[in-house]
């Protein structure tokens, strides 16, 4: 009698793995959710409808956009990491959302890096410091020598706290040992046009996207990008790592898939998504999105998301800033 529960054990247990292997050999046989953790409209939304509007043929399968906005891209990554292991369930994951969050927030409902299944990199976007064109300074060491000389005097907005926008003032505080006065808005184009208006901000750390229209209007003066070394849109503007060796920030856009995802299907969503990435048609709509493509593998993205978790906790925690 034992031999045969044993038996029938053996031929269950076999029956489902051979099922589990069959259902990833059909992988993906329905459609595929990609959650967006912020509004319609922002730059996770726009790259994530041109991704994957080129790699759903090649999968196989459609995409559904799905927005879940909400404390930074908090809401929509936990709705993420409680989603099925099946790979039929991914999102849009950025600096905020898998990185600066799991030191801004002291009750994060998920663990950025082991709730979570790297898929690939899409790309990543400089923020430039801008301020106004009639504004008295004209070069990153103007505003070092006023932050370090009359600490408090110099306003900056930003498009909320945490945010890369806040952080990256917040770094180059730190590294220069300047003081500086922070006005957080709702959003960066709030932040801009307290910016071109002259009323409560002289300088933002902006993404590049929404701040080149600015610039080439003659409206914004850029003094430096964040990256580590010049925008391709913007090769006649110093990185600050020119005159400030070390600082380094991008604002990333990347994919990832609840933890757990089988391996043959992870191989085959960022297979086919980083060819979407790198077909040319793809790429220049992302340059002209201000985005630097990418198309990292699943390795170098986790290793990459990890050294950013580690560098942003050690900014936030000198500068003691919290969310609830």
């Amino acid at each position: 009698m034992n031999r045969r529960i044993v038996l029938a054990v053996a031929l269950l247990a076999s029956a489902v793995a051979s099922a589990s292997v069959q259902a990833q050999d059909r992988y993906p046989s329905k459609p595929i959710t990609y959650i967006v953790p912020f509004g319609a409209g922002g730059t996770t939304d726009i790259l994530a409808r041109l991704v994957t509007q080129k790699a759903g043929p090649g999968l196989g399968a459609t995409f559904i956009i799905e927005n879940k906005p909400g404390a930074g891209g908090s809401n929509g990554s936990d709705l993420t990491a409680k989603s099925p292991p099946d790979g039929y369930t991914i999102q849009g994951g950025t600096i905020s959302s898998h990185a600066i969050n799991a030191s801004l927030y002291s009750k994060l409902p998920y663990d950025p890096i082991r709730n979570f299944q790297p898929i690939t990199m899409i790309g990543s976007m400089p923020n430039v410091l801008v301020v106004r064109a009639d504004s008295p300074y004209r070069s990153v060491q103007d505003v070092v020598n006023a932050a370090k000389g009359k600490p408090g005097t110099i306003n900056y907005a930003s498009s909320g706290t945490g945010t890369s926008q806040h952080l990256s003032a917040v770094f180059f505080e730190q590294m220069t040992g300047g003081k500086m006065v922070h006005v957080p808005y709702k959003s960066s184009a709030e932040s801009i046009n307290a910016l071109l208006s002259g009323q409560g901000a002289d300088l933002v750390f902006e993404n590049l996207a929404p701040a080149l229209p600015h610039i080439r209007a003659g409206k914004l003066r850029a003094l430096g990008v964040t990256s580590e070394q010049r925008a391709s849109l913007l090769p006649e503007v110093p990185a600050l790592a020119e005159s400030l060796p070390g600082f380094s920030i991008v604002s990333w856009q990347a994919i990832f898939a609840p933890a757990g995802v089988p391996r043959p299907v992870v191989d085959r969503l960022s297979a086919e998504l980083i060819k979407a990435i790198k077909d040319p048609d793809v790429r220049d709509k992302l340059v002209a999105q201000g985005v630097e493509p990418s198309g990292m593998t699943p390795s170098e993205l986790a290793a990459f998301q990890k050294s950013e978790v580690e560098k942003w906790a050690r900014v936030i925690r000198t500068a003691n800033i919290k969310q609830d």
